[in-house]
């Protein structure tokens, strides 16, 4: 599959916030269905006594949104969350999914209120990262 066109710049992001990359891509192969994922990636959480050494698991799906048209891009990547979603409560509960967008496209489409009523309808997870500094930006969920 494809690399999208900003997954190294998303990845050095996620290690510069402290994560460390376990899958890239996840691959998975559930119930007859078999994909990738764009990142697995891991944090171990340490400031809390109760949780100490406990590690934070989440998968993420990269997505740059640079279509012709944004809700058919929109359409296609809430499908995908969607499905993976589905299928990674079969076999990586423990794990969070989230949906990586870049700055820019966070602040001028999913700030939209439809859009942000999809997203919290949906469940989606969001992850904002600036794709030039190659740092995150905001974990909304």
């Amino acid at each position: 599959m494809a690399k999208d066109l900003f997954h190294d710049s998303f990845r050095k992001a996620l290690e510069k916030d402290g994560w460390t990359i376990t899958h890239d891509p996840f691959p998975f192969r559930i119930l007859g269905v078999e994909g990738e994922i764009d990142l697995g990636a891991e944090k171990i959480i340490a400031a809390e006594r109760e949780n100490a050494g406990k590690k934070t698991r989440i998968l993420v799906e990269i997505k740059s949104f640079i279509g012709s048209s944004f809700m058919r891009d929109f359409h296609v990547a809430v499908g995908q969350y969607t499905n993976y979603k589905v299928f990674m409560s079969v076999t990586e509960k423990e794990r969070q999914l989230y949906l990586a967008v870049t700055n820019a496209v966070f602040e001028k489409r999913f700030r939209i209120p439809g859009i942000q009523l999809v997203l919290k309808t949906t469940g989606i997870k969001v992850v904002v990262f600036d794709e030039i500094a190659e740092t995150i930006v905001l974990w909304e969920n």
